[in-house]
């Protein structure tokens, strides 16, 4: 960690405002109400995947117009990161988020009694908006009050929380729309938003630089080469990995599997991430970034050749699991560099870095569908794992050569 993330008694002049001490290590307490919070967002992101089709035939509507609930909520999660991350900035990381739990619950209310798709599809869009918070504040916490040195113990923490969120939607949505209802399945992120509203009243705010114009947050960012090449580097990261993952369910489903073992092998992603984070824990600071950096890519390029070679049911368990380690090597490692580079507009930083992730998940999905509705996954799958290898080359050799 240079001086960059480091407390300083004048303003650099590049800086709006002086950058605050980090606070003492972060509680256990606050650690998991942090895990509540991502593991709620999560959830709700992922539930609707699984319940489409059943949604479509209850509601008496076409699945490409169900598609808008999902579509329309992850393009919201996306375009309001930066808006939460400056907010988050300006008036605190707990204000702000108890602020857009309170809002989630209310939407996660009106997606529960939806009468039709256009209710259903306009409460979605909001739910995607306000839980698109929790996730880059609670990471943003974790930068103002852990020193970098030790910081990605805790970010692994939360990236296990993240995982189990999107392995718990995955499997437990489907079930429960099947044999419950679909409308209990958005009840239940609404109901935990709202414990955290009331909860997160005993997570202390940490300090933060007094806040500057309006729109200073973006000119810190925006002003760090080193942030655009990490915003680069999540923009491939959230390519190769989450534009592609979206597809093992549909290989297997093309191969005859049923929805629900399609929808556990995708699960085991989550699996792999929660196993392999506590490895990587444990190898903070006896690794190097670098080198944590390159296992992950290593997991995720074996992982693709996996499925490239056989869409056999074993062959995308390994892959998922693999993909999921590789995850948590790699993506926690990015994260925890992300949170070092504007220390004076950190949730600014981290909400841009959120931004280029899905943007680049988004472009992969869709440059790979038309191989999807040929069926051709092996070349989808190939494709993946040769990006892999430029981007844990960009990754490792830029966050060895970074300072910050």
């Amino acid at each position: 960690m240079d001086t960059a993330d480091s407390p300083r008694t004048t303003p650099a002049p590049s800086h709006p405002s002086t950058p605050t001490p980090a606070a003492p290590p972060l509680p256990a307490a606050s650690l998991r109400l942090l895990r509540a919070a991502g593991f709620v967002s999560n959830f709700d992101r992922f539930c609707i995947t699984p319940m489409l089709l059943l949604i479509g035939a209850q509601l008496g509507v076409q699945l490409a117009t169900v598609m808008l609930a999902a579509s329309g909520y992850f393009l919201a999660y996306g375009l309001m990161q930066p808006v939460w991350g400056l907010a988050s900035d300006r008036f605190g990381r707990v204000r702000v988020m108890r602020i857009s739990l309170a809002g989630a619950a209310v939407a996660a209310l009106c997606s529960v009694l939806a009468p039709g798709a256009t209710v259903l599809i306009a409460a979605r869009i909001a739910a995607g908006a306000f839980f698109a918070a929790s996730i880059a504040a609670s990471i943003t916490y974790v930068g103002d009050t852990v020193p970098a040195a030790v910081r990605q113990r805790p970010l692994s923490e939360l990236m296990t929380a993240f995982a189990l969120g999107t392995a718990v939607a995955t499997v437990v949505a489907g079930a429960l729309a099947h044999y419950v209802s679909w409308r209990l399945v958005f009840a239940l992120p609404g109901v935990i938003a709202l414990y955290l509203v009331v909860a997160l009243r005993r997570l202390p705010e940490p300090p933060r630089a007094a806040p500057g114009a309006l729109l200073a947050p973006f000119k810190v960012v925006l002003s760090s080469r080193w942030q655009w090449y990490v915003m680069a580097v999540a923009m491939l990261e959230g390519a190769v990995l989450l534009g592609f993952l979206t597809y093992i369910a549909p290989a297997l489903e093309a191969r005859g599997a049923s929805a629900t073992l399609a929808g556990a092998v995708s699960a085991l992603y989550g699996v792999g991430s929660m196993a392999a984070s506590q490895l990587v824990k444990r190898l903070v600071g006896r690794w190097s970034a670098a080198g944590l950096i390159v296992a992950g890519g290593v997991q995720m390029a074996v992982a693709f050749g996996f499925a490239a070679v056989s869409l056999s049911v074993p062959s995308l368990v390994v892959c998922a699991l693999l993909l999921g380690g590789g995850w948590s090597f790699m993506h926690s490692t990015i994260q925890s560099w992300a949170t070092t580079l504007s220390p004076a507009a950190r949730a600014t930083g981290v909400a841009m870095f959120g931004v280029a992730l899905y943007v680049g998940s988004a472009l992969a999905s869709a440059f790979a569908a038309g191989p999807a509705e040929r069926h051709a996954y092996p070349g989808m799958f190939l494709t993946a794992a040769l990006l892999t290898v430029p981007l844990t080359v960009a990754a490792a050799v830029g966050r060895a050569r970074c300072r910050s």
